[in-house]
């Protein structure tokens, strides 16, 4: 069938139909009576039967045939379809708004400062932040992705690793000058910062490890601080509080400005905990989850943490 030679004969028909008038017809399309006289003509010259009464005039009444009738409602579907996907074709398929969530540590030092950049290569897309320190449930508050520190296998989401990490003790400068600190064990007689916002995942690694690692024959610190927010345990050793055991990603930033000295730095310490990207599997294809993927994955490669 050659229903796209027709088209302007069938919406001449349809508004015809719609407004019982040719000439409402014609206002609509901004076109003569006559010529959608004539659109109307050649479409039923094509199917071979009419679909308006005829007077004796030979002029149409506008009254439907009964074939006419019948149809009318599947074209006018038809068109309203073609409207939709002429409207999605108009759209970026990047646009509309992309809900990500993320800690609102690790959005504090590692995502905010970043994000301008994303909105400026993908304006038409607008990112709300879920900033919870708690999972939260993807299909009822209607999420798209977002960045998880763990293992690597969470219920009913796709990972993709993002960025590993390492853990080391940082403090202020000003301490460092004060102190020295020559050997691990003189940590101990220092405030020893905590991060408990983790501690949920047996797997995240203690300053008893870490201490262990550095070949420490002892544990016990003088003096200890937990905080339960990894941003609020690095700015506690930027303002002098203590010795942070610290996360590479979250502290790489306060490192390179000057606000926090890394110490022992010949001493590597690996968590078995990385970053993720997580999203449902049935957004894979989703194109705004993808090019925010995507994104996340470059500033990791393009800017390395460490």
């Amino acid at each position: 069938m050659q229903i796209p030679v027709h088209l302007n004969a069938l919406k001449a028909f349809e508004a015809s139909a719609r407004h019982r008038s040719f000439s409402g017809a014609a206002a609509e399309l901004y076109v003569t009576p006559a010529a959608v006289g004539q659109l109307v003509r050649s479409l039923e010259d094509w199917l071979g039967e009419p679909l308006f009464i005829r007077s004796n005039s030979g002029k149409y009444r506008l009254t439907l045939t009964e074939a006419a009738e019948r149809a009318l409602p599947d074209i006018q579907s038809g068109f309203e379809q073609l409207a939709l996907g002429l409207e999605k074709m108009k759209q970026s398929p990047t646009c509309g708004v992309l809900n990500v969530t993320v800690s609102p540590a690790f959005a504090a030092k590692w995502l905010l400062p970043k994000l301008h950049r994303f909105q400026s290569a993908y304006p038409d897309t607008d990112v709300r932040l879920d900033m919870s320190r708690h999972s939260v449930d993807f299909v009822a508050q209607h999420i798209d992705v977002g960045v998880r520190y763990g293992l690597g296998q969470w219920a009913g989401l796709s990972a993709e690793k993002l960025m590993d990490e390492e853990v080391f003790p940082v403090c202020s400068p000003t301490l460092l000058k004060q102190k020295g600190f020559a050997k691990p064990e003189e940590l101990l007689s220092e405030v020893l910062i905590h991060d408990t916002s983790i501690e949920k995942h047996k797997a995240f690694p203690t300053w008893r490890q870490w201490l262990d690692k550095a070949g420490s024959s002892e544990h016990t610190a003088e003096h200890n601080l937990k905080i339960n927010n990894s941003a609020g345990v690095l700015q506690s050793a930027i303002d002098g509080a203590g010795i942070a055991l610290a996360r590479s990603v979250m502290a790489k930033d306060d490192l390179a400005a000057g606000r926090l000295v890394r110490l022992f730095p010949e001493l590597s310490f690996e968590s078995p905990l990385a970053y993720y990207v997580v999203y449902k599997q049935e957004d894979a294809e989703l194109a705004r989850m993808q090019v925010f993927k995507f994104w996340l994955l470059q500033e990791v490669v393009d800017k390395p943490e460490r």
